[in-house]
């Protein structure tokens, strides 16, 4: 029988892992007591025919995977709060009074939607905007589009970096790179042990920081080719493109996580060099962490809370 693919996301002070329709969570709590969480999701990819369509589920799958991270990420921090005597803010008695019990639904959709309307600004209006500025001293309106592209990675590396300098962070990228590490180990059949994850790489080929570059890359090809001049259909294109450019690119991650060859590795090279920068090497505990995360979400559990 084959493996499960697993993946995985790093939390706050921990790691959750994801097998089929399971999500397994790990945390280490401040009494450094190790808390599982189960949660089942079945995707709508697998509900519903038409949306598990090649190059419509990537879009589908991308926008349940930041849904579902956000859930885990918010439970995550509830282990954490700097203050418990900390009065409630207005916002916050805001939200408890419009929202009710739903109150932490409405600040998952809150936050997922302030996500996406930054990584649109950053990654999608400012390349856009900074090429157009440039229109005069570009010979073509496919060159200014390359510039854009261009810019849009430039961008991506430099937020990086930035965000990997801030202490909470590096922690989270711990965590990444415990997650890599014991996929790893489980993917090579060695016994979940912390001295054999250890050894093995932090950097895989399905990680989402992969993915993060084929969307930059394939943008930078269908944006290219769609010539359009002005500012405003330029905007437009590029909003309407994005569930073609995240589907396109969900595809070119599977293929590369299914196929091993010289030109996969060439191809993978740039995201894994990326992960240089979202990773980093763990200490044993946040091993035993990602450990615990793996082992509970190969486990069968009809105990696991239903999150659909």
């Amino acid at each position: 029988m084959p493996k499960p693919n697993v993946g995985g996301q790093a939390v706050i002070e921990g790691v959750m892992m994801k097998n089929g329709s399971l999500y397994a969570t790990a945390i280490r709590k401040p009494d450094k007591d190790i808390l599982i969480d189960k949660r089942k999701y079945v995707s709508l990819t697998e509900r519903h025919k038409l949306l598990g369509l090649p190059f419509v589920r990537g879009a589908v799958a991308f926008l349940e995977s930041m849904i579902i991270g956000m859930k885990i990420l918010t439970f995550s921090a509830e282990f954490f709060e700097v203050d418990e005597e900390e009065q409630p803010s207005k916002l916050d008695l805001w939200l408890e009074k419009k929202f009710g019990d739903k109150v932490e639904n409405a600040v998952i959709a809150i936050s997922v939607v302030l996500a996406m309307l930054f990584a649109l600004g950053l990654f999608l209006f400012l390349p856009a905007t900074l090429s157009q500025l440039m229109r005069d001293v570009l010979p073509s309106g496919r060159w200014m589009n390359l510039a854009d592209g261009i810019i849009r990675i430039a961008i991506l590396l430099i937020y990086l970096v930035a965000i990997s300098r801030l202490k909470d962070i590096q922690r989270v990228f711990q965590y990444h790179g415990a997650e890599h590490k014991t996929i790893h180990c489980y993917e090579c059949d060695e016994p979940l042990t912390v001295e054999n994850v250890r050894r093995m790489s932090r950097l895989h080929k399905r990680c989402g920081t992969n993915f993060i570059f084929i969307v930059v890359a394939i943008s930078v090809i269908v944006l290219t080719v769609i010539n359009v001049q002005t500012y405003l259909l330029r905007l437009a294109v590029r909003l309407l493109c994005l569930p073609i450019i995240a589907g396109i690119s969900y595809e070119v991650l599977k293929l590369f996580g299914r196929k091993d060859s010289g030109l996969v590795d060439i191809l993978t090279y740039p995201g894994l060099m990326l992960q240089k920068i979202t990773t980093s090497e763990p200490d044993d505990a946040q091993i035993e962490i990602a450990i615990a995360a793996l082992n509970a979400s190969l486990e069968e559990s009809e105990t696991a809370e239903d999150d659909n």
